[in-house]
């Protein structure tokens, strides 16, 4: 894989997130902090690596991933896991508790107050097999009991998850779009191609 620029990554990642909307480069470059023109390079740039697929609507060009291509469904999950590994301190800690869940649950994505500040509590959407309803139970009582700030779960099964995403639920469309992907970036890049269905 090239080197990923940070502009090109926040792009790809905002793409591929926010599966609710369509993007071109005005409405991407609003949201990033890039100029229009910066925005489409980037997004031309994608495109032409096979991540990204365009459509035309009138004179503009809109965005989405291109999951009919493997290559950009492990580019995907590669910005997923390097979001995680770049994330700042405060929140690395909770990705390292949250991968304590990767036993019984299959993705756990960090998300709320405390990717931005220091919460009262961790938000994590969890999604499991329910067979492992009682097994994640358990775990996540023992984390509670050892950690300053407790774990508040949003469990999720994967059919439960990608149906939410489908119907616009605000809370797992935030904790996608906003959140962190602790474990389970592969399933994670599925479900994100099941929901953009």
């Amino acid at each position: 894989m090239d080197s990923v620029t940070p502009n090109e990554m926040k792009v790809a990642l905002r793409i591929a997130k926010d599966v609710s909307r369509d993007f071109n480069a005005n409405s991407l470059a609003e949201e990033s902090g890039l100029t229009a023109m910066g925005a489409l390079k980037i997004l031309k740039k994608l495109e032409k690596q096979g991540i990204l697929k365009s459509r035309r609507l009138g004179r503009a060009s809109f965005y989405k991933p291109d999951y009919y291509n493997n290559y950009a469904k492990t580019f995907i999950g590669f910005l997923l896991q390097k979001e995680a590994e770049e994330a700042p301190p405060r929140v690395k800690r909770w990705i390292t508790e949250a991968r304590k869940l990767g036993e019984a649950a299959e993705i756990a994505i960090v998300f709320g107050s405390i990717l931005k500040k220091e919460g009262d509590d961790v938000d994590q959407l969890i999604v499991l097999k329910p067979e492992n309803q009682g097994k994640l139970d358990d775990q996540l009582k023992e984390l509670n009991e050892i950690n300053v700030k407790r774990i508040h779960p949003v469990k999720q099964t994967v059919a439960d998850f990608t149906e939410n995403i489908r119907r616009g639920d605000k809370v797992v469309l935030s904790a996608v779009k906003n959140g962190v992907v602790a474990f389970g970036y592969e399933k994670m890049v599925g479900v994100l191609e099941d929901a953009a269905q």
